[in-house]
């Protein structure tokens, strides 16, 4: 029985708060409209005051109070994880108020909603894109602010997805036995991602990659990518002297050498 009186009385309570809202929205008196829709932000009541402030804008704009509006407008959308609106309208907030104390966090705030907008590492990663992209942009052109820290802190993670997200499409082919797509791959996320900490082991990828490839080749190609694989080994001892790879490399170059005196018989 309790659980039915506290349903009933939930419902109750909220048709209350529709119907008192209802009269508020049909009212004529936009300054009344204003105050409400500001005490409903306040209360975190955010679909309730982007009703009210959309309906109001008409009447305050050019007004002292339409900056503020608009202002919590935006984050009447973000609060309730409309991020793509919410984006649109912060970006539209810095053009229309150019010089606002607020322009710089709105600023932020639009780079964010994309941020927060990046999906699973599986997934297309246009928004993970356009977030480095307006981060940079918010360092360049705010570099003393507060922010930019936490941009660049942003930034690094943006990148360490997308470098997830390469690191595993190679190692499919890997698993796939698509071996010269995979080292082409595992390649690509070694030079895109340069001061990577796992670069090291991208290369060794690679070699792998090619060392498989030559295995499963015909003889006469082997000799040609087996050399290949040696190239990369040396070229991997250069890059990266202090690796903790380096023993398993020289294992594949001695084989690829020991492969390659038979081959040359």
């Amino acid at each position: 029985m309790n659980r039915i009186l506290l349903f009933l009385v939930s419902v109750l309570l909220l048709t209350a708060c529709s119907n008192k809202f209802s009269k508020i929205f049909k009212s004529k008196d936009y300054e009344y409209k204003h105050k409400m829709a500001d005490k409903y932000y306040e209360q975190k009541n955010y679909n309730y005051a982007q009703q009210l402030f959309e309906d109001i804008f008409p009447y305050i704009k050019g007004t002292t109070g339409y900056e503020d509006a608009y202002y919590k407008f935006a984050y009447s959308y973000y609060n309730q994880g409309d991020y793509l609106n919410a984006e649109n309208l912060f970006k539209s907030f810095v053009e229309n108020f150019p010089v606002s104390p607020k322009g710089e966090e709105c600023d932020f705030m639009r780079a964010y909603c994309y941020y927060k907008q990046s999906p699973k590492i599986d997934l297309d990663q246009t928004n993970t894109n356009k977030t480095i992209g307006l981060m940079q942009t918010f360092i360049n052109t705010h570099p003393a602010s507060i922010k930019s820290k936490e941009a660049a802190s942003i930034i690094e993670k943006c990148r360490e997805k997308l470098e997830a997200k390469e690191y595993k499409s190679a190692e499919l082919y890997f698993n796939l036995d698509f071996y010269k797509a995979a080292a082409i791959a595992f390649g690509n996320v070694s030079d895109n991602f340069p001061d990577s900490k796992k670069a090291d082991l991208y290369k060794l990828q690679v070699i792998k990659s090619y060392f498989k490839y030559a295995g499963m080749s015909s003889e006469q190609k082997q000799i040609e990518r087996y050399e290949k694989v040696i190239a990369e080994c040396a070229d991997f001892a250069e890059r990266f002297n202090d690796s903790k790879f380096l023993e398993e490399v020289a294992k594949y170059k001695t084989q690829s050498n020991n492969f390659l005196k038979n081959l040359k018989k």
